[in-house]
């Protein structure tokens, strides 16, 4: 008999206890805007700004209400302007050149490599074609570049990094987590990530200048000393006339949310790496399936698991999917004609100028990708994989 999971993948990680407790008393409170006239001592959003911060170990944190409103404000609070041209590798999802095009800047695509992160080779050849100043590093399903060399590229072409570190939140390159490598990295806790409110996003760094600019844009109404994690006066009054309300504070409730599941952080990521190698180790028995290499110098946080169906055609690839999905594992295939819930590639950001990426599209025509809840146990995790290697031999002539 076939093997088929009885369980949804599409289950995210439900908050704690003392989330649904923090949110019924905020509820009743009435206070869910992060700003109050009359001050806001305790404040669930200042709070949580505070507390991120001194977890990811930076001055300043903005908490805003999601991933690509982080990404954004970050890159406008960096000077990116009209026009600007933004590096960004190939290989991420929609809403990344998405606050690209927000800014009305230009995205400059830069290839990926085998174990689907940024080329340096490739980046320091289209920062000096371009002249880009910027780049936004997007850590795409978890996988951390070699954070030492893009650095150095940035640093002697002077170029301005902004890390999306949506997939990597506790994840680290040689020590060093992400979101401390660029001048600001950008966070979510959109429901499918470390953190689940539904949706958010959080900024941190430790440019003064930024961080203002980014909390007087994020739409603190001039009520900016409400926020503990922030720069002093005398920065703010360098801004605070100068910079537009963009509407994209994080609210009271959604910090409430959060801010209980921070200290899970470190059990949650061993859970994931735990459900991830034990998957990826019956995958790897396969003659057909190829992992990304995960170097040394990563500790990784997968919350999905990517592989390569190699020397199969897309219709080969795409009978595997069906079969799958059949028996209770839908696969997510990047090398579709069309983009399809949590996937695309750059021939499918219409609004992107058209730029050649030989190696990324041949790299990610191959690709697929599963969700891994949280809640999946071990023997879940066993009928996966079975269901996974069934349906490509089922698939095969």
């Amino acid at each position: 008999m076939r093997a088929k999971l009885d369980f949804d993948l599409a289950t995210p990680e439900a908050p704690p206890q003392a989330s649904v407790d923090a949110a019924v008393k905020l509820l009743k409170s009435g206070f869910l805007f992060r700003y109050a006239e009359m001050g806001s001592e305790g404040n669930e959003a200042a709070l949580l700004e505070q507390e991120f911060a001194a977890l990811l170990g930076r001055k300043y944190c903005v908490a805003v209400n999601s991933g690509g409103s982080a990404m954004f404000l970050a890159l406008k609070a960096a000077g990116v302007q009209p026009g600007d041209k933004v590096l960004l590798n190939a290989f991420t999802l929609a809403p990344v050149p998405g606050a690209i095009e927000h800014l009305h800047a230009e995205t400059v695509l830069v290839e990926i490599n085998a174990r689907l992160v940024i080329d340096p080779s490739d980046l320091r050849a289209k920062a000096e074609a371009s002249g880009a100043k910027y780049l936004l590093m997007s850590h795409m399903r978890g996988h951390v570049a070699d954070m030492e060399a893009v650095q150095e590229i940035c640093d002697e072409l002077g170029i301005k990094m902004i890390e999306d570190c949506a997939h990597t939140m506790g994840a680290t390159w040689n020590g060093v987590q992400t979101g401390k490598f660029g001048l600001a990295g950008a966070f979510s806790s959109q429901s499918y990530k470390q953190f689940n409110t539904g949706e958010g996003g959080l900024i941190v760094t430790d440019d003064a200048d930024l961080a203002a600019r980014a909390i007087l844009m994020s739409g603190s109404y001039m009520l900016y000393p409400q926020h503990s994690a922030a720069p002093s006066e005398a920065v703010f009054a360098r801004w605070k006339g100068s910079m537009a309300n963009h509407s994209m504070r994080m609210s009271a409730l959604v910090a409430a949310i959060l801010r209980p599941q921070l200290p899970l952080l470190p059990a949650r990521n061993a859970r994931w790496r735990e459900v991830h190698d034990r998957i990826a180790k019956r995958l790897r028995t396969h003659q057909l399936i190829r992992l990304p290499q995960r170097p040394n110098e990563e500790d990784y946080t997968p919350t999905s698991l990517q592989f390569f169906m190699e020397g199969l055609s897309q219709p080969q690839i795409e009978a595997v999917i069906a079969d799958s999905t059949a028996h209770g594992v839908p696969i997510k295939f990047f090398g579709g004609d069309t983009p399809e819930g949590f996937t695309s590639r750059a021939p499918h950001w219409e609004y992107v100028k058209p730029q050649p990426l030989p190696r990324s599209e041949a790299i990610l025509s191959q690709l697929c990708d599963i969700r891994l809840p949280l809640g999946l146990s071990d023997s879940q995790a066993d009928t996966l994989a079975n269901v996974l290697l069934e349906s490509l031999n089922e698939a095969l002539p």
